[in-house]
């Protein structure tokens, strides 16, 4: 119990600093007050176009429920936006990783913290002026149906995003430089992830091989929630169901993450740090 209330003071502790350090180029942040919004005004053109004026439903998407989802995916990557691996791919190539060597905390948790920190700002200056934008400007219904569902949903993407981040962060331990697996993926994650285009527009056998990779459970999933139901290569699935899904999705990387981890600290202490 000592152990756990240390961990919480240190997590705290290491948020409550990366929030100062990050608070004071806010502007940065609040740039998103305007290129969410502009996003979505991109998007509900595109969307009202493809539509046209019979408004008959899209692999069963109706329009309102389209631009919904669209809202919610610019609202949910606000939440789970992350940096691990930019910061740790870093700290590999200029060496400072070797400090965290010498520290009484786990680097991984030391990320973790400062995510929270990152994020619960990221809430306050992106978050809630976008979902007032789209509530009352666009006049967009930003109420989840399942509340409960979609914030347990939202914290696994959280955790996924993290997890998933970090493990690509670890991969400097092998190739010094990770910029070129981190563009990749991101081109990737962009697509598959539901970010750009709903999923349930691809071809089936790409839907289907989706349900084994990392991508739908960072957005899609969350958002499809968020929304209501969830549909993915002519499956539907009850919100709990998918849900549960996303966890051990969530659980699996984590074993993932922990497996690199130990393998990367081991080549790392094998050339001598």
């Amino acid at each position: 119990m000592i152990k756990v209330r240390h961990r919480l003071k240190v997590a705290k502790a290491v948020a409550l600093v990366t929030y100062k350090e990050w608070s004071a180029y806010r502007t940065h942040s609040m740039v998103s007050i305007i290129v969410g919004p502009l996003y979505f005004i991109i998007q509900y053109f595109i969307w009202t176009a493809v539509y046209g004026d019979n408004g008959a439903a899209l692999n069963g998407m109706e329009l309102e429920q389209m631009l919904r989802y669209f809202g919610a995916t610019a609202l949910i990557g606000y939440l789970t936006m992350d940096f691990a691996d930019w910061n740790l791919q870093m700290l590999v190539r200029t060496g400072k990783f070797l400090t965290f060597q010498l520290r009484p905390i786990h680097h991984r948790f030391f990320a973790f913290s400062q995510k929270l920190g990152h994020r619960v700002l990221g809430f306050l200056v992106e978050f809630l002026p976008c979902i007032l934008i789209f509530q009352f400007v666009f006049k967009i219904d930003m109420v989840p149906q399942y509340i409960g569902w979609t914030l347990l949903s939202i914290f696994f993407a959280f955790l996924m995003n993290f997890y998933i981040n970090y493990c690509i962060g670890l991969s400097a331990f092998w190739l010094v430089q990770s910029n070129g697996i981190r563009s990749v993926f991101q081109a990737l994650s962009s697509v598959l992830s539901g970010a750009l285009i709903p999923l349930v527009f691809f071809p089936e056998f790409l839907q289907k091989l989706l349900f084994f990779l990392p991508f739908q459970y960072t957005t899609y999933v969350p958002s499809m929630v968020f929304s209501g139901s969830y549909t993915l290569a002519g499956i539907s699935m009850d919100i709990d169901k998918i849900v549960m899904i996303q966890g051990v999705a969530v659980l699996l990387t984590m074993a993932l993450s922990e497996f690199m981890y130990r393998r990367a600290i081991h080549r790392f202490n094998a050339v001598g740090g």
